[in-house]
C-alpha cells in the first residue's frame, strides 16, 4: 500500500474513471509527493527549476528489462533534463513530448524501469505561460512587480509538469528563490505552510502535508506584509491594502468557527487570505490554506464578505471532497454556495442569506435564458470532452447544485442533511468524488 510520505496516510487506490482533460488519468502510475526547487525571475518573466515526483506505486512488479510509462500533463513547458530518481547525476531517463494541443497542452511520457521510485525533471516556463499572472510595478498598488498564479482548472500544467486532474492527489515540498533586485525585497508565498516576513536572502521553504490536486497549487510573490486576525488567521496584502483588509476581514475567525459548526473541524491548519492587486481576474481562488481574493470586496462595509465565506467553505467542499473531474465541477461548487450561505445565517442571520438565495437563484435563471432551458450546458454533470473545461464554470455548477441541496433539505429536514453532509465529509476526505458515485452513496444513505 503506498503512503503519502509527509503525512504516512495511505494513497488512495488509483480511480478507474477517465479524466477527459489529463494525459496522466490515462497512464497507470500515479504520483504522490512533489520536491519542487525554482527561482522566480522577474526580469525574464520565467520560473526554472526542478520537479522531483515521488511515485504513489513503483513498477515493482515488470521483468527487470521491462519499463512501465509514467505520464505528465504540461504545456508550453521548456523540457532541459530528466533523470531517474532523487539526485541531481540520476541515470537519464528515456522520454517523450508530444504534439500539443491548444487545450490540454502537451503529454510527456517517461518510460521508467523495475524498482523506480522518483524521477526528477528540470525544466522552466515561458513568460506567456497561462497560468502566471506577471504584474509590473504600475499595475500593484506600491513600487514592486508582483506573481500570482491561477492554476484552476488545468493550468497548473503550464508552470508545473504535473498529474493535472482534480481526481489525482499529492503532497509537497517546495523552495523558491527570488532573483535579481527584487531579492530580499518580495515576500513568496504558497497553498501551504507560510512565512510571514520578508527573507533578506530571498529563499523560501514551504510544506503542504495534506495531499492536494494539482489545481490547488498556488505560488504569489510581492511586495507583502503580514497582520495576524487570530491564532489561526490572518491577513496578507500590500502595505497601501493591509489597513482596510484587517478591518474588512475582521469576522474571519468567527466564520472559521461557524464552518466548523456546522460540518466539523478545519483540517488545514492555517485559514489566511491574501489580498491581491486590483488586476486579479477573479473574485476569490480557494488555494488551500491561502484564499486568494480580490481588493474589490474591500467595501470598507464588510458588505460584501460573502465571497470569503464561499472561498472558507471550499476547505470541506472541493479541497477536501474533490470532483473527479471538471465534468462533476457541481459536485465542488453546488455544496460551497449552500455550505457559505449556511456560514452567513449564522453570522448575519436567515434574512441575509435568504437574500443572498434570492439573487443566486436570478443569476440561475438568467444563466438559463441565456444556455437555453432545453441546452444539456444546463445540466449538473456535464460532459466537457473536447472542450476547455472552463467552459462549464457557470452559474449552473454553483446555484442549481445548491438548489438540489436544498430541495433534498425540504425533503428530509436540515437536521438530517447536515448529518448526511458531515458523513460525506468525513467518509471521503482527500478523495475524489464522481457524479455516479455520489447518487450512489445519496441514495443509500438518505432515500432508500
Amino acid at each position: 500500500m503506498a503512503l503519502f510520505p509527509l503525512t504516512g496516510s495511505a494513497v488512495p487506490t488509483i480511480s478507474t474513471i477517465l479524466d477527459p482533460h489529463s494525459y496522466a488519468s490515462q497512464g497507470a502510475l500515479r504520483v504522490c509527493h512533489l520536491r519542487l526547487q525554482l527561482a522566480v525571475d522577474f526580469a525574464q518573466r520565467t520560473l526554472a527549476g526542478t520537479a522531483t515526483w515521488l511515485l504513489a506505486d513503483t513498477p515493482a512488479s515488470l521483468a527487470p528489462a521491462q519499463t512501465a510509462e509514467l505520464i505528465f500533463d504540461t504545456r508550453g513547458l521548456q523540457i532541459e533534463h530528466i533523470s531517474l530518481g532523487e539526485a541531481a547525476d540520476g541515470p537519464v531517463a528515456k522520454y517523450h513530448l508530444a504534439a500539443p494541443d491548444p487545450v490540454l497542452g502537451q503529454a510527456l511520457r517517461i518510460w521508467v524501469p523495475t524498482g523506480t521510485a522518483a524521477v526528477r525533471i528540470t525544466y522552466s516556463t515561458v513568460p506567456e505561460a497561462a497560468a502566471l499572472q506577471w504584474l509590473s510595478s504600475t499595475q500593484t498598488a506600491g513600487e514592486h512587480p508582483f506573481l500570482f498564479t491561477q492554476s484552476q482548472a488545468i493550468l497548473a500544467r503550464t508552470w508545473l509538469p504535473c498529474q493535472d486532474s482534480p481526481g489525482i492527489r499529492f503532497t509537497y515540498e517546495a523552495t523558491v528563490e527570488v532573483l535579481g533586485q527584487e531579492r530580499g525585497q518580495l515576500l513568496a508565498l504558497m497553498s501551504a505552510e507560510n512565512p510571514q516576513r520578508t527573507a533578506p536572502d530571498g529563499h523560501y521553504q514551504f510544506r503542504m502535508a495534506q495531499p492536494i490536486p494539482a489545481y490547488l497549487m498556488a505560488l504569489a510573490v510581492g511586495r507583502l506584509e503580514f497582520a495576524p486576525l487570530s491564532e489561526r488567521t490572518g491577513i496578507y496584502a500590500e502595505p497601501a491594502t493591509l489597513a482596510r483588509a484587517t478591518y474588512e476581514f475582521a469576522d474571519l475567525e468567527q466564520m472559521v468557527t461557524a464552518a466548523e459548526q456546522l460540518y466539523d473541524p478545519y483540517r488545514w491548519g492555517r485559514y489566511d487570505l491574501l489580498v491581491l492587486p486590483a488586476s486579479f481576474p477573479f473574485g476569490g481562488m480557494e488555494n488551500p490554506r491561502l484564499t486568494f481574493v480580490t481588493p474589490t470586496i474591500l467595501a470598507g462595509d464588510r458588505s460584501l464578505t460573502s465571497l470569503v465565506a464561499h472561498e472558507l467553505a471550499h476547505s470541506w467542499s472541493g479541497n477536501l471532497v474533490t470532483n473527479a473531474t471538471w465534468n462533476d465541477f457541481w459536485l465542488n461548487e453546488g455544496f460551497t454556495v449552500y455550505f457559505e450561505r449556511r456560514i452567513m445565517e449564522r453570522l448575519y442571520g436567515s434574512s441575509y442569506a435568504a437574500m443572498l438565495q434570492v439573487l443566486g437563484e436570478a443569476d440561475l435563471r438568467e444563466t438559463i435564458v441565456e444556455l437555453g432551458s432545453a441546452s444539456p450546458a444546463t445540466h449538473l454533470r456535464l460532459y466537457l470532452a473536447g472542450r476547455d473545461p472552463d467552459e462549464g464554470l457557470n452559474d449552473i455548477a454553483y446555484e442549481k447544485g445548491c438548489l438540489l441541496l436544498l430541495t433534498i433539505e425540504g425533503l428530509i429536514g436540515r437536521a438530517q442533511l447536515d448529518i448526511f453532509i458531515k458523513e460525506y465529509f468525513a467518509c471521503f476526505s482527500f478523495q475524489s468524488m464522481d457524479t455516479a458515485s455520489f447518487i450512489t452513496y445519496l441514495t443509500q444513505q438518505l432515500l432508500d
